[in-house]
């Protein structure tokens, strides 16, 4: 007697729902990951190498020392918040909003200080501020 033999299943595994579910996990990833450019240079300011321009008018001069002490033509802040800074600037110039303001700020001084002295400035309604450079030395810093 002859049996036959039985053939079996051929047994596999789809692999369609498998790459699938990992093209959907890699989509996933790659929008809900954050890129973070971390910057870490060393910077001396200000230096610029541009001619002066002449001047208009004299303009309300305010500088920024190191510690972030303001003075206004040449006079010191007493309160160094923006409201005496504002009171300051706005005696100085006596409701005359033409009036350019001249910033001069010590490379080591803090950069907000010279932030919340523009942004004064703006709020006061000055459209013209400039912010005082000198020229590069031989060996590149100040």
């Amino acid at each position: 007697m002859k049996f036959r033999r039985r053939r079996s299943p051929d047994v596999g595994i789809d692999l369609t729902p498998l790459i699938d579910v990992v093209f959907l996990l890699l989509i996933f990833f790659m929008v809900t990951t954050t890129f973070v450019r971390e910057g870490g240079i060393t910077l001396e300011l200000p230096e610029a190498d541009t001619e002066e321009v002449a001047r208009p008018a004299e303009p309300l001069q305010i500088t920024v020392s190191v510690d972030g002490g303001y003075t206004v033509n040449g006079e010191p802040v007493g309160d160094q918040t923006v409201a005496g800074l504002m009171a300051a600037m706005r005696g100085a110039v006596r409701d005359d909003g033409d009036v350019p303001v001249l910033i001069s700020a010590d490379a080591r001084a803090p950069h907000a200080a010279v932030v919340r002295v523009m942004d004064v400035a703006g709020r006061l309604g000055f459209e013209r501020v400039r912010i005082a450079t000198q020229p590069p030395t031989e060996e590149g810093g100040p």
